[in-house]
C-alpha cells in the first residue's frame, strides 16, 4: 500500500463536462485512459460536472491543459496523453503513440 503523503504530492487532473450535453462517458473514457497510463505518477483523476453549456475542460494542477472551445473539440487520447506526459514526465515514452504515422 502506498504512502498517502506521496500521493498526495503527485499532480492531479480534472476534467469538467457538460451534463447537459451527457460527456460523462466520453470524460470518464478519457480518465481511465490517463490513469491507465500514468497510474504511478498521477494522484488522481477527478471528474466535475459542470453547469456552463458546452464545458469540457480539462486542467493539470490547476492549469488549463485542454478546453474544448478554446482547443477546437475535444482531444484525442494521444494529444491528452502527450499534453499530460510532457508537463509531469516529459521524458516518459508513450510507446506507439509517440511513433510517427506512416501516412496511411
Amino acid at each position: 500500500m502506498s504512502d498517502p503523503t506521496e500521493t498526495a504530492r503527485k499532480p492531479v487532473v480534472t476534467i469538467t463536462y457538460c451534463i447537459g450535453c451527457n460527456w460523462l462517458l466520453r470524460a470518464a473514457w478519457m480518465s481511465q485512459e490517463l490513469l491507465s497510463t500514468f497510474q504511478e505518477q498521477l494522484g488522481g483523476v477527478t471528474l466535475v460536472p459542470g453547469e456552463i453549456g458546452g464545458t469540457f475542460e480539462i486542467t493539470l494542477d490547476g492549469e488549463v491543459i485542454w478546453e474544448r472551445k478554446r482547443d477546437g473539440g475535444f482531444p484525442d487520447v494521444k494529444e491528452l496523453k502527450t499534453r499530460v506526459r510532457d508537463h509531469i514526465n516529459p521524458d516518459q515514452s508513450l510507446g506507439h503513440l509517440d511513433r510517427e504515422t506512416s501516412g496511411e
